[in-house]
């Protein structure tokens, strides 16, 4: 009997890896979890170390592995550098799948991600690039959390531009099918929830939860790169990260609402309010 080869999974514990995880533990599919901080339970699945910048730590996540999903280095402009040397090697080690976490707003000729999804369609045999619109989770983890439990706010550079907010469980599940379909996707997948909202109404949702009133504030750029450098980013990080929130208000960037869960999954995405309802507890002062 041949033994069924692993999926890898860089970035276990991240939003989308540990669903990722999770739901191909459920579907009794082996995989080997990847990461610096790994916090699966260890009959779940294989658990090894792997750090982007410790080379030493690539080539033994790759045995038995014939499928990878990435997730990039956090707050890296340039992960092509490390991503691609390891996906060569992949290659030569027999992997043929690679499902790669990007964003909606960068395409393939764009900065930080785009050279790795450029770099898939031209290397890889079979992939798929998730593009995700702003994670319904950034309200219940950081950066959002913290202000609206402590401040009843929610800080962006947005102004009154939309959003199509989407749960990690639903990017999870497109993730698995493009990990498991027998026919690969060999597509980009643009993924949102069914609804573009402002982040004014973002705090109404919550507010309405929560039973006390949520602002939005929107701050300058200035301000904004401020406090991504606050946080510990560099600052042509936080400049980058500023440059998204600026095209989401003065150009509508993130405003498109997609029919990619759908199509994919064959389920309804969650609505913001449905998040909303399940993770209630999230905002007790």
């Amino acid at each position: 009997m041949v033994q069924e080869k692993n999926t890898l999974i860089i970035g276990a514990s991240g939003k989308t890896g540990s669903r990722i995880a999770k739901r191909l533990f459920e579907l009794k599919k082996p995989f080997v979890a990847a990461g610096r901080h790994l916090q699966l339970n260890s009959d779940e699945s294989i658990n090894i170390y792997f750090d982007w910048y410790e080379e030493s730590t690539h080539l033994s996540v790759l045995k038995n592995v014939d499928q990878i999903y990435l997730v990039a280095p956090v707050g890296d402009l340039e992960p092509a550098k490390v991503m691609i040397p390891f996906i060569e090697k992949a290659l030569a080690q027999g992997v043929k799948r690679f499902v790669l976490l990007s964003s909606a707003s960068i395409s393939e000729e764009g900065p930080a991600f785009g050279p790795v999804h450029l770099a898939l369609k031209k290397l890889a045999p079979e992939w798929t690039v998730l593009r995700p619109s702003f994670f319904m989770q950034n309200f219940t983890q950081v950066p959002h959390v913290e202000t609206i439990n402590m401040q009843n706010l929610i800080i962006s550079a947005t102004g009154q531009g939309k959003i199509g907010f989407v749960d990690a469980r639903d990017i999870a599940e497109v993730g698995v099918r493009a990990l498991i379909d027998v026919k690969p996707h060999n597509t980009e997948h643009i993924i949102t929830g069914p609804d573009a909202l402002t982040y004014k109404e973002v705090g109404q949702i919550i507010g309405r939860v929560a039973g006390r009133q949520i602002k939005h504030q929107s701050i300058t750029d200035k301000e904004f790169i401020m406090k991504w450098v606050d946080a510990g980013f560099s600052k042509d990080y936080a400049k980058f990260m500023t440059g998204i929130d600026r095209r989401i208000r003065e150009k509508g960037a993130e405003s498109q609402v997609t029919d990619t869960i759908w199509q994919v999954t064959g389920r309804y995405p969650i609505s913001f309010k449905q998040f909303v309802e399940h993770h209630e507890n999230a905002w007790v002062k």
